[in-house]
């Protein structure tokens, strides 16, 4: 049996038509477990016993409870979702500026296959896509945990393990759920989806209809820097990427975000912060600066180390002088396994 988190209204209506009880329970019963508000968020509704007891058996799929939970001196939590076939991912609450409000952190692969070089996650390789159902578990234990600690669920970002543009109809089934109206509701605004600059899934995304937003994870604006970090830069260079955010942005009219993880001694010279913004200036796209956690020795036997203060600063002031919209994006968790995919790893022994 499937659990309820994998379906849309119209198959569980279909589902609970063939199980003889009205199709019209499917919507409310769907709408409690997506907001979260009870521990057995069935509890409320007025139901047939018989319909009740079935699905009682379904409300809470097996990745709505982590099996671990770290928890950062800040605020942040990380959880590892044990999947039902023992396979386990990540996903993070962070709190916002405002005490009431958090931001989540979802994945959409176990593994990822993509080979990053300074990614703890693509050190596991890629073992397979998430289901629809899979994900939306991950968004319905953020919202629990948020609640759990007074605040609200405010925003959603597929930047966890996986490529999501590599796992793209499954990614866009559970954001329909999540972000529409008669379910999650948290909104179409609230939703980014991040891509090592997969064109085919931009496009793809952009088709789609949904209006989320976008992020791309550029790492250099040279395509010899970008493909020794980012192997999927060897089929997808830095412009053809930046024309597919274009596209994006001309059929949303929602501003791109750039990802730049700054390393030491590689991407963080005043001439690729030069050359970043020259790519970017002309373009009204917002520039996010991450600061980099180390994972150990990479799969190509490097040791990357984070920016120095002043080399992240003097890059950051080359792209505002420039005109560029760029800021840091604040670290969150440094005292638990905070990088993507290093809890994971440290719970298999790795």
């Amino acid at each position: 049996m499937r659990p309820l988190s994998d379906y849309t209204v119209e198959e569980l209506e279909r589902e609970i038509a063939g199980w003889g009880f009205k199709p019209s329970h499917a919507a409310p019963v769907l709408r409690a477990l997506y907001a979260q508000e009870r521990e057995r968020p069935l509890d409320d509704l007025v139901l047939p016993r018989p319909l009740a007891e079935r699905l009682a058996g379904i409300a809470a799929g097996p990745g709505q409870v982590p099996a671990v939970r770290q928890q950062a001196a800040d605020g942040t939590s990380k959880l590892l979702i044990r999947l039902e076939d023992g396979r386990t991912v990540e996903t993070v609450l962070m709190p916002d500026f405002r005490a009431d409000r958090a931001a989540g952190c979802v994945s959409s692969q176990v593994g990822c296959a993509m080979g990053c070089d300074f990614c703890a996650t693509t050190k596991t390789g890629f073992e397979r896509n998430l289901t629809s159902g899979e994900i939306v578990d991950q968004f319905l234990a953020l919202r629990r945990e948020a609640r759990s600690t007074g605040r609200r669920l405010q925003t959603l970002v597929f930047m966890g393990m996986g490529e999501p543009m590599l796992n793209l109809d499954a990614v866009i089934a559970a954001i329909r759920r999540i972000a529409a109206n008669e379910l999650g509701a948290l909104g179409w605004r609230q939703v980014t989806v991040s891509t090592v600059g997969i064109v085919p899934g931009i496009e793809k995304l952009a088709e789609s209809g949904l209006n989320v937003h976008l992020a791309v994870s550029l790492h250099s604006p040279d395509d010899e820097t970008r493909a020794r970090l980012i192997p999927a830069g060897k089929r997808f260079g830095v412009d053809e990427v930046l024309a597919a955010a274009d596209r994006y942005q001309e059929r949303t009219g929602r501003p791109v975000t750039i990802q730049y993880c700054l390393l030491s001694g590689v991407n963080d010279s005043a001439a690729q912060a030069a050359r970043l913004a020259a790519l970017v200036g002309r373009r009204r796209m917002h520039v996010n600066l991450l600061h980099y956690n180390p994972t150990g020795l990479s799969l190509r036997g490097l040791s990357y180390a984070s920016s120095s203060d002043e080399a992240s600063l003097a890059f950051l002031g080359v792209l505002r002088d420039a005109g560029v919209v760029a800021h840091f994006r604040r670290s969150r968790g440094d005292d638990i396994d905070a990088a993507c995919g290093q809890l994971r790893r440290r719970a298999a022994g790795g």
